[in-house]
This record gives structure tokens, C-alpha cells and sequence, in this order.
């Protein structure tokens, strides 16, 4: 499968290039600026050029969008979200969304969203999960063939165990109240998804 990879130099993008690439895919790793090093797999083209997005996405089976702003340009998320998703549906290419745990509903109060949890998302980081609860209305609304990822409240790197739980729109615990996963095995959760594709068009995983 060739699967092209937007954001592929950031934490969950570059862990699904290397989880496609060891499954005996193709990954086309996207950057905006040309790496520093060697990378075989690598295109330097910008998120945001609509005519560029559909030329790599007509000649891909599935697109991982990856892509995170910088803190202070948070509002940049759904613009280059609406740009990736029509570039999706004009190249007729199904496109996976890395979104935000926003979304999500608590697991003790289904009423309520993990962006009113002070608990998951403290000051600092309302920002980026406001964009991502903004980020989801805006596939909801779209006409592309999307699934949206929601991580769990905190995503870092890691061991790859190759073990994750799978659920819809309620935040994954652990027993001890913690939500995790590490960005290894988020790929990995990403890459059995786009093998073997579930009903759900918004999923989350967690440990």
C-alpha cells in the first residue's frame, strides 16, 4: 500500500513512516522544509497547497494526516485540515485525521467533553484542544472518505508493545485514572486501521 505521510517529521507522523515502511509499505514522508539528513521516502510540499495535495493524494491508496501547529498558531489546524480533506476528495483517496482528545467524551461524565476537563487539559493547552474539537466538526461536515484518531490525554514516545485498547468517542483509562499510549504504538493502531478498516470514522486508543 503507498500511504503518504503529512507532518511526517513530527512525533506521530515519523513513527508511521517507520510502522508502514517495516510492514512492507510504501510511505511518501511529507515535509515542508527537506530533511537534514537522508530520507529516501521523503517530498518537500506544503500542507496548505490545495493542487499539490491532490497530485500526491491521486497516486496514494491512503493518506495519514499528521500535522500539529506550532504553539501560537493553533487557529492554522482547520485551514490546513479543510485543505487536506478537499485535496482527499478531489484525488477520490481515503485520508485518516491524527486528531486531538478533545473530542472525546468523559468516561465518568458522557455529558461532558475532555475539552472541559481542567484535569486532561490544563490551561496551557486549551489552545491546541479547542482546534482539535474544531478540527473534528470540520471532517464531520466534510464529503472526503475521513477517519479521525483521537490519542488519549497524553501521547509520548515510547516502547512499541504492539498491545493497545480500541474504542469510539469515550476517553480510554487505565484503572489508576491515567490516559496513554505511546506514539509507537499509535502508529501501530494507525497502520492496523488503514489494513483493515473499521466502521467507526472516529476511534480512539489508548493502554
Amino acid at each position: 500500500m503507498r500511504i503518504t505521510v503529512i507532518g511526517a517529521a513530527g512525533m506521530v507522523g515519523s513513527r508511521v513512516v517507520a510502522e508502514a515502511a517495516a510492514r512492507g509499505h510504501e510511505p511518501v514522508a511529507v515535509h515542508r522544509r527537506a530533511p537534514s539528513g537522508p530520507s529516501p521516502t521523503a517530498v518537500v510540499a506544503d500542507a496548505d497547497d490545495l493542487h499539490r495535495m491532490t497530485e500526491l493524494f491521486a497516486s496514494t491508496d491512503a493518506v495519514v494526516a499528521a500535522t500539529r501547529p506550532a504553539p501560537g498558531h493553533e487557529p492554522t489546524l482547520v485551514p490546513t485540515t479543510t485543505t487536506l480533506l478537499d485535496a482527499a476528495a478531489k484525488a477520490g483517496t481515503r485520508i485518516l485525521v491524527v486528531g486531538g482528545a478533545a473530542p472525546l467524551r468523559l468516561p465518568a461524565d458522557p455529558d461532558r467533553l475532555v475539552l472541559d476537563s481542567a484535569e486532561y487539559v490544563p490551561p496551557p493547552y486549551r489552545a491546541i484542544a479547542t482546534a482539535s474539537a474544531a478540527q473534528l466538526a470540520t471532517c464531520r461536515a466534510h464529503p472526503a472518505d475521513w477517519t479521525y484518531l483521537s490519542p488519549p490525554a497524553l501521547l509520548q514516545p515510547g516502547p512499541r508493545t504492539g498491545h493497545y485498547r480500541r474504542g469510539t468517542t469515550t476517553l480510554l483509562t487505565a484503572a489508576d485514572g491515567t490516559s496513554h499510549i505511546s506514539a509507537e504504538d499509535l502508529a501501530v493502531a494507525i497502520l492496523d486501521e488503514l489494513e483493515n478498516p473499521r466502521a467507526d470514522r472516529h476511534f480512539t486508543v489508548g493502554y
